[in-house]
């Protein structure tokens, strides 16, 4: 508990005190929450401490607000419980026939699994899995290969459509698109995923009115797929699972792919945009580990400062447990928040892990304990954004924001905030922009935003990635 905080109204709460549906809650999702979720967190923390009672949608929830106490929740699974059975309100049927954010909850799925079914479901989903987290095996270097061959494909896209110079959303451009052709490569689809797949995701975990529709439709093309896979084994992830546990059947297999999905194409797509947009709008940190040519570094930067989840997956408590200034109750509802989390690392002291030139691996956006995203999942998510980002930092020679990055829009929900579109001016490197002076690099200030321009020299690296490790090199000598 910080100073000060031991006189909090709450700090003396007894076993006999309000419980969460007795006490007063401050709806979380407002036009406020979606204009600076930040704001929010601060007058939530001030209030409450590192745990509040809010809203979510007409249900009360307890969000955790402090780094140590959502560590707490994820690391202690004894105590703090994936399964949605676990909640009380939804046992006592006091939830709305219609809440739209139940609608992923009720998907049994690895997610939402506790103790031996969980690590049952971890380990095969490890096994499924390893061939493409290693960059040496068949899989592994033919999937990282399509990755950058997607990503300067869609380059060469907008080069066709808008010229070597021109305006893009690399959110909808780039990065939607890149995540979708994966998915159909690393799932073994017959046919390309559609756009309309994301949004039903979007739908689902922004708790739409028709989020049950929505998870409905995206769980039936994940439910076909994994049928047309039984019959026509490949080289994929889908194959590689049923013959990692064969007594899957086609509807487990497809609640398996479809949250799959979800990380692949919504969370992993945050954290390319959220990268790319941190570059842009000239975070100092970010742009140094990018300049050095660490592109992990500068995904976790990015990561820490900006998550692509906002809030992590509910947990629910499995006994009475204080945790902050309130006694929670068996059964109740808790929302770990990470984005409130990071903010609070950052402010106690720990900034230090921004500055420092090793690691920013505090971050939670993979989140903690055994529910942890797995390792050979983290490490394949994390090579798709390196290479996602890196390859526009090799094939732009210039770009800025065409907006202010306080007047880009959001989707505030629940659990994730990302860009809905993310604008750029651009300029291609080596082709056929036409001779240009030789000069220093500079920073564009065009757009609010942070923009970056490079002077290209004859034999050096070209593109914002050799602009960025000039210019912090620049910097780092004296005088």
């Amino acid at each position: 508990m910080r100073v000060g905080m031991e006189t909090h109204p709450f700090a003396d709460a007894t076993a006999g005190g309000p419980g969460l549906e007795s006490l007063p809650v401050e709806p979380l999702l407002t036009s406020e929450f979606d204009g600076d979720p930040g704001s929010v967190y601060e007058r939530l923390r001030s209030t409450y401490g590192p745990v509040a009672p809010v809203g979510l949608m007409g249900v009360p929830a307890w969000l955790v607000l402090d780094y140590r106490e959502v560590l707490e929740v994820l690391r202690n699974e004894s105590v703090w419980r994936r399964d949605v059975r676990h909640w009380r309100a939804r046992a006592e049927g006091r939830l709305p026939r219609d809440w739209p954010l139940l609608a992923g909850y009720e998907v049994r799925q690895t997610m939402f699994f506790d103790d031996e079914e969980h690590r049952h479901a971890r380990l095969s989903y490890h096994s499924a899995m390893r061939p493409f987290q290693d960059g040496h095996s068949p899989e592994g270097w033919e999937l990282r290969a399509a990755v950058a061959r997607y990503a300067d494909e869609l380059i060469d896209v907008l080069a066709a459509e808008s010229g070597t110079t021109g305006f893009a959303d690399l959110a909808a451009q780039y990065t939607r698109p890149l995540l979708l052709m994966v998915t159909t490569k690393l799932f073994g689809c017959p046919v390309e995923l559609g756009d309309e797949m994301v949004m039903d995701l979007w739908r689902m975990l922004d708790g739409g009115p028709d989020a049950g529709a929505a998870t409905g439709r995206a769980l039936g093309t994940m439910t076909r797929l994994a049928a047309h896979r039984r019959s026509r084994p490949g080289e994929d992830l889908t194959s590689y699972l049923l013959l990692s546990d064969p007594s899957l059947s086609d509807e487990q297999l497809g609640r398996e792919l479809f949250m799959n999905a979800v990380y692949l194409n919504d969370i992993t797509g945050n954290m390319v945009c959220n990268t790319l947009l941190e570059v842009l709008r000239g975070n100092t940190t970010v742009r140094r580990s990018l300049s050095n040519g660490q592109l992990g570094e500068t995904v976790n930067r990015a990561a820490l400062v900006n998550p692509p989840t906002a809030n992590l997956c509910f947990r629910f408590a499995a006994r009475d447990v204080r945790l902050g200034n309130f006694l929670i109750r068996a059964g109740d509802i808790v929302s770990p928040s990470v984005a409130a989390a990071h903010r609070d690392l950052l402010k106690i002291g720990s900034s230090h892990l921004v500055d420092s030139a090793v690691s920013t691996r505090a971050h939670l956006a993979w989140g903690a304990g055994q529910h942890q995203c797995p390792s050979a999942a983290r490490e394949l998510a994390g090579t798709i954004v390196t290479t996602a980002v890196g390859r526009i930092f090799e094939h732009f020679g210039r770009a800025e924001l065409t907006l202010p990055p306080d007047q880009l829009p959001w989707r505030s929900g629940p659990v994730v905030r990302g860009l809905r579109l993310l604008p750029v001016r651009y300029e291609l490197v080596g082709r056929g922009v036409g001779e240009r002076p030789v000069g220093v690099p500079v920073v564009s200030p065009g757009g609010g935003g942070g923009g970056v321009e490079v002077e290209v020299r004859r034999g050096e690296s070209s593109g914002l990635m050799g602009l960025l490790r000039r210019m912090m090199s620049s910097r780092r000598k004296p005088g």
